[in-house]
């Protein structure tokens, strides 16, 4: 695909990710690097921009993290953020030291120069921005100016207008700092002199093209659909290049929501002409999970079980080369971050080793993209709403909400309470509000009393968080008229529950699953 590149180099920020985001919503295109690629790497790329990113080290430091100083004379126009403009003035003979007092959070900036990062902006004006950081520059390399200032950060926005370098001290990308927007628009597309040409649907016309000039005409590509937003998308993109040439495989394995094999069916099959095989391997994931309490247990044999039945399946398919996947982008930042994969959580039910075991090439059509793009891109196909706004689903499904032992009977039960408390949310407008939404069944009993009757039935636990990404989630404060609706429906309409619960714990500490 040909379009600009503004290169983000990682030196460790929490806030990375963000600066693409905000890159990207430009209509930018921007991939993030760790800090340590090779210069002959960096040179390869042929940025038109590079920005530099926070960091948690200070640069001063025995073993902080650098960048080759060759960057600074490649002649691209560079941005560096925080740590990174402090690397900046390091490396171009500037000082840098352990500030005074450590800064924090919300500040003032005076702009003193209205021109290069500043060019939207008039002489004089205080704006607010977010600042993070306990060392700061005394001295700026030559050549540099300072074109803004605040009361604890004297050099709090530099910049050398020859060189096309600059450097701030605070961080634009986050919403803290209102007009960070602007300052990356001005540094885009006046100092870089770039056009806002990359768009979704000038995405999906490319990648439909990758997809075609990457598939020979007697090859066949195979997609595990599970109707989720990324396979959905991936899946739709690869048809709109291959035809007749991409068979989906959707697994019903017993764990899946009210009506959802059949919402599949009729969305990929019958409205966009999918070639889909639908199969009903419930006994056999049932039959592996019986007498099974333990939530990594669970995950490891839904993962193995759905493997075996999709290689079983895949090998039906004559001239199958490729594997279609809805690897995102945030997948291909975490596998080369400078700060190293996180520490595992849980497992993750993905394909894992399958293309391997069977000799079959990746193709990963959406490995470019935030979530939020790859909505867009399906929009750009024409994808339904309420198949690309969906609420995110986990891969191992209701077997990791029905707490303790999966039977037949404890999912019938959970399906019912899971699809009142979606058809309430929905109706009450929250739907789109909160980014997840569902119930729990828990292997806990108690005591209730339905008419004369004493009874002693398990409890069903409410989840509804709001979150961007999903890394860090905030339980959402539903109308307490919402949740008595869906308390009132669920105990008397689900024979099996006589107690429901709502979840008000945020991730961090907890996770949004419950297993």
């Amino acid at each position: 695909m040909n379009k600009d590149l503004v290169l983000i180099l990682d030196f460790g920020s929490q806030y990375t990710q963000l600066i693409a985001r905000r890159v990207r919503e430009s209509c930018v295109y921007s991939e993030i690097h760790p800090c340590t690629i090779s210069f002959d790497r960096i040179r390869e790329m042929a940025p038109r921009a590079i920005i530099l990113s926070g960091g948690p080290a200070s640069v001063y430091e025995e073993g902080a993290p650098h960048v080759d100083t060759r960057v600074f004379e490649l002649g691209v126009p560079i941005l560096g953020i925080c740590y990174g403009m402090q690397l900046i003035a390091q490396a171009l003979g500037g000082k840098v030291e352990r500030a005074d007092k450590r800064e924090y959070g919300q500040a003032k900036l005076v702009v003193q120069e209205p021109e290069g990062i500043f060019h939207r902006f008039a002489k004089g004006e205080a704006i607010e921005v977010w600042m993070s950081h306990g060392d700061r520059i005394t001295a700026v390399p030559p050549g540099f100016t300072n074109v803004g200032l605040s009361d604890n950060t004297p050099f709090c926005a530099v910049g050398n207008k020859e060189k096309k370098i600059y450097g701030l001290q605070f961080h634009p990308e986050v919403v803290h700092t209102p007009r960070g927007v602007d300052i990356l628009a001005s540094f885009l597309f006046e100092v870089a002199e770039l056009r806002p040409t990359w768009t979704p649907s000038s995405f999906t016309h490319d990648a439909i093209e990758l997809v075609e000039k990457t598939v020979a005409a007697d090859e066949h590509a195979i997609c595990g659909l599970s109707g989720g937003v990324d396979s959905s998308v991936a899946a739709v993109l690869c048809s709109r290049a291959l035809g007749d040439r991409l068979t989906c495989i959707f697994v019903d394995n017993g764990l899946l929501r009210q009506g959802e094999r059949e919402q599949v069916s009729s969305t990929f099959k019958e409205a966009f002409r999918l070639n889909l095989i639908t199969i009903d391997a419930t006994d056999r994931f049932l039959t592996a999970l019986a007498g099974v309490t333990d939530p990594e247990q669970k995950r490891k044999i839904i993962g193995k079980v759905f493997i075996d039945v999709f290689e079983e399946e895949a090998a039906k398919v004559p001239g199958a080369k490729w594997l279609v996947q809805g690897t995102l982008y945030p997948d291909v930042i975490e596998s080369v971050s400078f700060k190293g994969p996180s520490a595992v959580i849980k497992s993750h039910h993905n394909v894992g080793g399958l293309p391997e075991r069977m000799n079959l090439k990746l193709i990963e059509p959406l490995r470019e993209l935030f979530k939020d793009e790859v909505r867009a891109c399906g929009e750009a196909l024409g994808m339904p709403r309420d198949i690309l706004y969906r609420h995110p689903f986990p891969g191992p499904g209701l077997a990791i909400r029905c707490l303790g032992e999966v039977t037949p009977k404890r999912l019938a039960v959970l399906r019912e309470a899971d699809h009142i408390v979606t058809e309430e949310i929905r109706s009450s407008g929250q739907y789109d509000v909160v980014w997840q939404s569902f119930c729990v069944l828990l292997p806990v009993r108690s005591v209730g009393v339905m008419g004369d009757d004493r009874t002693y039935e398990e409890t069903c636990a409410v989840r509804a968080v709001r979150s961007l990404d999903g890394m860090t989630a905030d339980w959402a404060p539903l109308p307490y008229e919402l949740l008595g609706r869906i308390s009132n429906r669920v105990i008397n309409e689900v024979q099996g529950i006589n107690r429901v619960v709502y979840d008000i714990s945020s991730k961090p500490p907890a996770t949004i699953e419950w297993e």
